[in-house]
Formats: structure tokens, C-alpha cells, sequence
């Protein structure tokens, strides 16, 4: 799934990061925290592993048929999930997405293992999904932007000052996260 070395450790690093958030946001306080954490995590990490470069690591074919069949599992989870909540309808387009990344390397049809000047996919799922992300990615940056937050007086004149939430269950670490999976994301379907 990569260009030059460069871009594939990057890849890894940022994914390793983010899954590493995620785990630590299953030891949260927060039930809304939790709830996705594990499914982000998985990805996360799923996207580390892909986007070893080559000389790293060789995945044998049945390497890339586990990875499809665990992401395929979390697409049924997300699926299921997604009944209830509506980010879970990103998950299960992200577990469809890298389930469709993973077939084509289970099956062979790329040089050692991984995606490296090969058509792997179909370019109008492709791109499809290359919008999807490109939106997805734009979306959740605009939702990053700092908005200062207004200012109620308290008791004695001064600015209120309000609960802060745990590390783990602050939106804008999960929103940064989910926005550095997106990127990740649609560099690694770049290179499909």
C-alpha cells in the first residue's frame, strides 16, 4: 500500500499513534468514549500493518485474507452498530474500504504483498471512495477550528469555570484522530 519508504512510515507512525489514543480511550470514564474506540482502534492499527513498506515486511497472501476477514467482522459489527448510532455508518464504510484494500493482496494480484504500481481496484469504487474520505477529511477538519467559548460570569464576576472532561473523552482528540485516519485513509487509496 505505499510510494516511497518516506510516506509508508508516516503512515505507520500516524496510524500507530491514533490506534494507540484509541486503546487508551477504552479505559475512559465515558460511555460515548468507548463506544467507538475499539472499532478505531482496530482500523488504526489495520492501517499500520498496511502501510509497512515493502522492504520492511513481506505479508504472505494468507496474511491479507486475515486481515479481510477481520475487517469484514468489523464491518458486520459496525453494521449492527450502526442501528443505534450514526457514526457507525463511517465505521462500516472505513471496514468496507479497507476490507476492498485487503482482497486484492489476499488474492495475489500484487507484487510482494502490497499495493506498489498495481491496479488492485475498481477505479469507480475507488473513487467513490476517494470522495468520500476527501469530504469526510474536510468535514471534520472544519470541526476543529477553535471557537472560543462564550463567557458566563460566575458568582463572583469572574468567567464560570465548568467541568473539563477526562483526556479520554475530550471531542477534539477524537475528532483529531478520526481526521488522521481519514488521511490516512485516503493516501493509502491513492496508492490503490
Amino acid at each position: 500500500m505505499h510510494g516511497p519508504a518516506m510516506s509508508g512510515w508516516l503512515l505507520v507512525a500516524l496510524s500507530t499513534a491514533t490506534g494507540a489514543y484509541c486503546l487508551a480511550r477504552l479505559r475512559s470514564n465515558s460511555e460515548s468514549a468507548r463506544a467507538s474506540a475499539g472499532g478505531e482502534a482496530l482500523m488504526a492499527f489495520g492501517m499500520a500493518v498496511m502501510a509497512l513498506p515493502a522492504a520492511l515486511v513481506t505479508i504472505p497472501a494468507r496474511g491479507w485474507t486475515v486481515l479481510a476477514v477481520v475487517f469484514g467482522c468489523g464491518a458486520l459489527r459496525a453494521l449492527w452498530s450502526a442501528r443505534t448510532a450514526g457514526h457507525h455508518l463511517h465505521h462500516l464504510v472505513g471496514t468496507l474500504a479497507m476490507v476492498y484494500m485487503t482482497v486484492p493482496m489476499a488474492s495475489g494480484g500484487m507484487q510482494a504483498g502490497h499495493m506498489e504500481h498495481a491496479a488492485g481496484g475498481v477505479p469507480l469504487v475507488t473513487g467513490v471512495l476517494l470522495a468520500y474520505y476527501a469530504g469526510y477529511v474536510l468535514r471534520t477538519g472544519a470541526t476543529l477550528i477553535p471557537v472560543p467559548p462564550p463567557v458566563a460570569a460566575g458568582p463572583t464576576g469572574g468567567a464560570a469555570n465548568a467541568a473539563t472532561p477526562g483526556w479520554g473523552a475530550r471531542p477534539e482528540l477524537t475528532l483529531a484522530c478520526r481526521l488522521s485516519m481519514g488521511i490516512a485513509m485516503f493516501a493509502m487509496l491513492l496508492t490503490l
